[in-house]
């Protein structure tokens, strides 16, 4: 009997074209994924421009792995060249293993979606919303027209707000500098009133802390990294793995690049949900095979199909998302992945309600780390990527142009010939 030729299955067959698909980490010994020059000779011409040091790009389907590439260098002026395993800081894309713990906790009845938050972490119902400014500059505070619940905090409603991206909570902070008695962290906005990137996934990071009784750090291994052999993802690296660690690269005015110090290896860390993990493409990578796979990888579930559902649908309905102005250029540009796209957010990462040309499919989820680290995940498609520098600013110009031709060419790889 011949077996019928479906879209799903046809994509599968381009994107792995005429080689072996490696399996997911953690499986039984494999071949090397097929290799794309399209997509060598855009990552090695990134390198060869001196647009970036050095790049790992990673990509899968829901079964396997179809690309992987290292060019270029983890330090400048060093010999020490990138490799598949070279450890980066991935800084925001904590934020998605954070999202997977709070709703594992969800998942157990431990943890409430729409609830008020201090019923768990009595901390968060005591925060004033900030209204604005006197005409002496002072602040001006009260208190909240509703509640923070989790789901404020995981879609970036809750009023928390970055200053990297806010003029409000730059003004703010000065003036507490300047103030005693003000609040520490205040609300910028009332819960539910808006969307704006801030701090809110530390948040849920001591709500994950207080409902499980377990440190986050280890909350994430027993719950998320051990179940998938994500080894390599932890907010402190071993002496191991900090021998394969990328260098920080900073863009000059003129464009080129200069290499900074590694941190030190006794430099204190804060487990945040919010920020300051290490780890791998193929570590990562891992994560966002689980997502295609329905929460289950490798024969580990890390959450339910319907959870991973919820995770990858618009939670902020008409509320618009993913549009940052920088109010610091030296470490960040002005954020717009998609401009034209309209963009929401689900929980743990933003998605796009519309296609972007030549790359991901209306419903990808996307998020990205201080230091020019990103990843998507395409369910229409079956494709998840993820792509690692070590550069700031964010959304660094050049980074991202890269990024998008590596996108660009795993897609162009998927097109039936």
């Amino acid at each position: 009997m011949t077996a019928r030729l479906t879209r799903r299955n046809a994509l599968l067959l381009a994107l792995a074209g005429a080689s072996t698909l490696r399996p997911a980490a953690g499986a039984a010994p494999q071949q090397a994924p097929p290799r794309n020059p399209d997509i060598d000779s855009i990552l090695q011409g990134a390198v060869n421009a001196r647009d970036v040091p050095g790049v790992v790009a990673m990509a899968a389907t829901d079964r396997a792995v179809i690309y992987e590439g290292a060019f270029g260098l983890r330090c400048l002026g060093t010999p020490a060249k990138m490799s598949i395993d070279t450890v980066f800081r991935i800084a925001s894309m904590v934020k998605l293993l954070t999202s997977v713990a709070a709703l594992q906790l969800v998942e157990s009845g431990k943890l409430p979606l729409d609830e008020p938050a201090s019923n768990i972490d009595a901390e968060l119902g005591s925060i004033p919303v900030l209204t604005g400014f006197d005409a002496k500059g002072n602040p001006q505070l009260r208190a909240p027209l509703r509640p923070i619940t989790l789901r404020n905090l995981l879609t970036h409603t809750s009023g928390f707000s970055y200053p990297l991206w806010d003029d409000n909570a730059v003004r703010y902070y000065a003036a507490a500098r300047k103030t005693k008695g003000l609040p520490r962290r205040p609300l910028f906005f009332d819960p539910d009133g808006k969307w704006s990137y801030g701090g809110g996934l530390d948040k849920v990071g001591r709500l994950v802390e207080i409902a499980s009784g377990e440190p986050l750090d280890r909350y994430f291994h027993n719950h998320i990294c051990q179940p998938l052999g994500m080894k390599n993802t932890s907010f402190e690296i071993t002496a191991a793995q900090r021998a394969r660690e990328a260098n920080l690269h900073v863009r000059k005015a003129d464009g080129t690049l200069l290499a900074k110090p590694l941190e030190k290896a006794n430099e204190p860390h804060s487990h945040s949900g919010g920020g300051g993990i290490y780890s791998t493409a193929p570590d990562y990578l891992t994560l966002l095979q689980a997502f295609l796979n329905s929460g289950s990888l490798n024969g580990a579930q890390i959450l339910k199909p319907a959870t991973v559902a919820l995770m990858s649908s618009n939670q902020t309905g008409d509320i618009a998302a993913g549009l940052m102005k920088s109010t610091s250029p030296a470490l960040s540009n002005d954020v717009d992945f998609f401009p034209g796209v309209r963009l929401r957010w689900a929980f743990g990462h933003m998605i796009n309600l519309d296609p972007v040309k030549e790359g991901r499919k209306a419903g990808s989820l996307t998020w990205a780390g201080l230091y020019n680290t990103y990843y998507w995940i395409d369910p229409a498609s079956n494709v998840a990527g993820v792509i690692m520098m070590q550069i700031l600013p964010f959304a660094d110009v050049r980074a991202l142009d890269h990024y998008r031709k590596f996108e660009r060419g795993i897609y162009r790889g998927a097109k039936p010939a």
